[in-house]
Formats: C-alpha cells, structure tokens, sequence
C-alpha cells in the first residue's frame, strides 16, 4: 500500500493547522515525524484518518491510487489504515475485548474464529506485559496512562493495518514499558511489513527503534527530511535551528 499526502492544507475552526504538508509512505517502511507541542503533528495524524471535526480545505490524501479526503473514517481503516492516538478516550459500557472483535469482523469482513481471537489476545497482553484485569473491562475505561498506550499497541498487532500512525505511543509511558512497547511495534511492523509513520516530539523511543526516514515538522509544515542525522541535530540544536529566520 501507498499513502501520498499532497500539499495538505487542514482548519480547525477556522484556523489553518496544517499548512502544505506532503509525505509520501509505502507498506513497510518506517516514518517519523518529529516537532515540538502545537506543530500540527496530530492535526495532521487525524486529518489523515478523517477526523469529523477538521476541515481539508485544500491538498489530498491518496492511498491504493484513490483520493480518499472524502471518506468516513471506518473506510479508512477498512483500506488498511490506523490510528493511534495520543489521548485515547474512555467509553463506559463497551468491553475492549468486544470492541477489538467487532473491529476485526469489520475489517476483514467476515466471521473471525473466537478460540484463536482469544488466543492472539492472551499471547499479546502477555508481550506487552499487560495485567489481565483490563480485558474484562470496558474500552480504556480506568487504564493508566501506559495501559491505554499498550491497549492502543494490542489493537494494532489485532487489526493488522497496511499503514500505522502513531501519536506520541511513548508518552505516559516509564523507561521499561516503552521498551516493551517499542519492541512490539517493531515486531508487529516487520511481521506484517505495515508502513509506520511514528509522531514524537522526544527522541526516548527511538532509542529502540530504527527509522528510514525523518521529517521535522514546525508551525504547520515539514521543514527538514533526511535520515537519523536530523535527530542527532535536534539532540544538539532543538527545534530553534529548524525555524526559518
């Protein structure tokens, strides 16, 4: 799968976020996006999967060669992709072993074997190191911060998409669990060859991951992309020696 973003210009409520951003991610290959806070990085995550409250005023959003700006969000995902989010919500009274279900009859559109759902689930909160309490519980409904980052990781290995972004799937997280969580999503990636494009604003979880490519984004635009250099930059000059003077 092929995702181009093509001069992407995205409004919330009537303020230009997103201003002329292209990117290009094929199955397999693994992105980062780094800025610092009010950069657009989320913005741009969510314009991506079609977030009802944001507004493409100009630019596309291509992926398996069609333009899919106008598509609801659950046609997004049924084309293959996902989105992590940054601050995942609580929803009371749906079960986040019910939610993954559906989620994965909808995808693949057709029955899914419950004995070996269960199972994959079972092998997965044990990777992640995920206490069992939470799968009887209803969807992010009281997790900590790290058990929604983990959740968030679980429904990505589960759904299996062509192209994962992932907002910040480091924060709220200590040092050992983005570990663990970092070395699941490498895991996933690789077995699946899915197209990650990872959106941070610290270099933490890098640490245990190996991008191809970097793109520094700053008041609504990627300024600079390269290689792992651009991150050894911002180690040493911050995101000041990126802002045009």
């Amino acid at each position: 799968m092929e995702l181009e973003i093509k001069d992407l210009h995205v409004n919330i409520d009537e303020k230009e976020i997103v201003r002329g951003v292209s990117l290009r991610v094929k199955s397999g290959e693994f992105h980062v996006i780094m800025g610092p806070n009010g950069s657009g990085k989320s913005t741009l995550a969510k314009a991506i999967m079609g977030h009802p409250k944001l507004k493409v005023t100009s630019g596309q959003i291509i992926a398996e060669g069609q333009d899919i700006s106008g598509l609801s969000a659950d046609k997004r995902a049924k084309l293959g992709l996902f989105l992590q989010f940054q601050n995942p919500i609580e929803i009371e009274g749906v079960g986040f072993v019910n939610f993954l279900h559906t989620a994965k009859r909808s995808i693949v559109q057709g029955d899914v074997d419950v004995n070996q759902f269960m199972g994959e689930i079972n092998a997965l909160t044990n990777n992640l190191k995920i206490t069992n309490g939470i799968v009887g519980r209803s969807l992010n409904q009281g997790f900590s911060g790290g058990e929604k980052k983990k959740a968030e990781v679980l429904q990505l290995a589960i759904l299996k998409p062509k192209i994962a972004i992932l907002d910040e799937p480091d924060s709220g997280l200590d040092i050992d669990a983005i570990k663990v969580v970092a070395e699941n999503i490498n895991e996933i990636a690789h077995k699946h060859e899915t197209g990650l494009v990872v959106i941070t604003h610290y270099n933490r979880i890098l640490s245990y991951m190996k991008p191809q490519f970097v793109h520094v984004m700053v008041s609504g635009k990627i300024v600079a992309e390269g290689g792992t250099e651009l991150i050894g930059k911002l180690e040493k000059e911050g995101y000041d020696s990126f802002i045009p003077k």
